[in-house]
């Protein structure tokens, strides 16, 4: 706790908080998206199968959005002006997604939302491994507390929106939160990246051309992006399949549903930054293994659990499990990579997480159709399972030259 406490009182944590706070917006976005998947679904008529299918629009999106944002941030240097770029844009595919009601154009929306979220993750999470290199694991840790608060809270506002408006209302009002962020970030961060940006500071195309290529070579780097994949589509079902099964099965309103995705993200508000301090002191491997091992238990356990109340306590203590290891795991692999390449390494890392997080859905969806909702919890434990035995052999590797 110590630690956390010396963390937290070093230099520059205006800058760490706003980009924290701006993690928070993209989160609201897609959690609101997440939050509103029932009642798109109800709306239209749409059966498990097609709910998965938006989602994983929004993965292939994502997936899609990946290799030229990496090499737009590494290239140009103009990390704040993508960020802000990301954020603003998916604000509006949120907007525009209740203004567009029919399946297709939904679809658009969503498609428009998910290439704005993977976005912001190259910019934002190479500018704080830049900025505080030997703090990484905490500033990573703050940037993935800010997606945390983004995901606790967003359900619990659009859960309350929805008891007096209606989805495409509900989508219209939310958008306006991330969007304010947005302009916060461009005005405090954006003076000085534009003085960087005049004094010439970026990454020259050959240079660039040398360090990717041994970067997509290294064994440890391409195990990392595999196990974080694995991960990542163990929590996007979790994410999609979580407020139909409280909705179908245990038949809960939308505010009990938005009382149960903000339990899961309050377990993340409080160990995502003790896990980033404690990976910059006991090792980023230690860490994920143990948290990744621990969520495969409670994911697995929540399906004997039908008391409302009860399985908002389950979500608050897989979220304790689930959410620290993700800051853990981008500071391993900007451990691997030099600064001028943290955007393309977070490219490829999320890269491989859309492309197997985009199978889920739909692997969910007809589970859930033939088998029924609780099997889908049990599909999701195993994959965790293998999450975490990814994690623990994932190579050992010196940090790639530049």
């Amino acid at each position: 706790m110590s630690a956390l406490v010396a963390a937290f009182r070093a230099p520059g944590q205006g800058a760490c908080l706003l980009v924290g706070l701006g993690h928070a917006g993209v989160h609201w976005i897609a959690a609101t998206l997440y939050l509103l998947i029932p009642f798109i679904a109800r709306d239209l008529g749409l059966s498990y199968t097609e709910a998965g299918v938006i989602m994983t629009v929004f993965h292939v999106a994502s997936a899609a959005s990946n290799p030229p944002s990496g090499v737009l941030v590494d290239l140009s240097g103009r990390r704040v002006a993508v960020q802000v770029a990301a954020l603003a844009t998916g604000a509006l595919g949120l907007a525009a997604l209740g203004r567009v009601p029919s399946f297709a154009a939904i679809c658009v929306a969503v498609g428009v939302i998910g290439a704005m979220n993977m976005l912001w993750h190259p910019a934002a999470i190479a500018e704080l491994s830049a900025r505080f290199p030997k703090r990484r694991g905490y500033a990573l840790a703050i940037h993935a507390l800010g997606a945390n608060l983004g995901d606790a809270v967003a359900p619990l506002v659009a859960g309350w929106l929805l008891l007096v408006l209606s989805w495409p209302a509900t989508a219209t009002v939310t958008a306006s939160v991330p969007l304010a962020v947005a302009a916060a970030i461009a005005l405090v961060l954006g003076r000085g990246e534009r003085r960087r940006a005049s004094a010439g500071v970026h990454l020259g195309l050959a240079e660039y051309a040398h360090g990717a290529r041994r970067m997509v070579a290294d064994r440890a780097v391409l195990g990392l992006s595999l196990a974080a994949g694995v991960r990542t589509m163990a929590q996007g079902g979790l994410m999609l399949f979580l407020p139909l099964y409280l909705a179908d099965v245990l038949g809960l309103g939308p505010l009990w549903l938005g009382a149960a995705l903000m339990a899961l993200q309050i377990g993340g508000i409080v160990a995502a930054p003790l896990a980033g301090v404690a990976s910059d002191h006991f090792g980023r491997r230690r860490v994920a293994v143990l948290g990744l091992a621990a969520a495969t238990v409670v994911l697995a356990a929540l399906t004997a659990v039908a008391a409302p109340a009860a399985f908002v306590a389950g979500a608050a203590v897989l979220g304790v499990f689930l959410y620290a290891v993700r800051p853990v795991i981008h500071s391993w692999m900007m451990d691997l990579v030099p600064a001028k390449l943290g955007g393309s390494a977070t490219s490829l890392m999320f890269g491989v997480q859309s492309a197997l997080a985009a199978a889920a859905p739909v692997i969910g969806g007809v589970v859930a159709d033939r088998i029924g909702l609780g099997a889908v919890f049990y599909l999701l434990a195993a994959t965790m399972a293998a999450a975490t035995a990814l994690t623990a052999v994932v190579p050992r590797s010196t940090r790639i030259a530049g």
